[in-house]
């Protein structure tokens, strides 16, 4: 994310949806589609997924319309992680 950072505005007010995985033995399950735990803002998906135990994050992804650069339509566990840490600087 290195450059873009500084040129980037991030919109945490976008809407967002946060989806959990279902999970057997702490894994994803490929055979499943995610579900929806929580709507609202970009920024409340975020903080509801930093609440999660860290151990059963990977079972989450937001979805939300793309802002690139750094942005996507789906935010990883570790995208997710990496936009919480520069929130206050975007």
């Amino acid at each position: 994310m290195g450059d873009a950072v500084g040129d980037s505005k991030v919109d945490f007010g976008a809407l967002a949806v946060l989806q959990k995985w279902p999970s057997l033995a702490n894994q994803r399950r490929p055979d499943r589609e995610p579900y929806r735990v929580i709507e609202g803002t970009l920024d409340d998906c975020i903080s509801a997924f930093m609440q999660k135990p860290p151990t059963t994050r990977h079972l989450y992804e937001i979805r939300t319309a793309a802002q690139p650069p750094l942005v996507t339509e789906i935010l990883s566990p570790e995208h997710v992680i990496e936009l919480s840490r520069l929130r206050e600087f975007l």
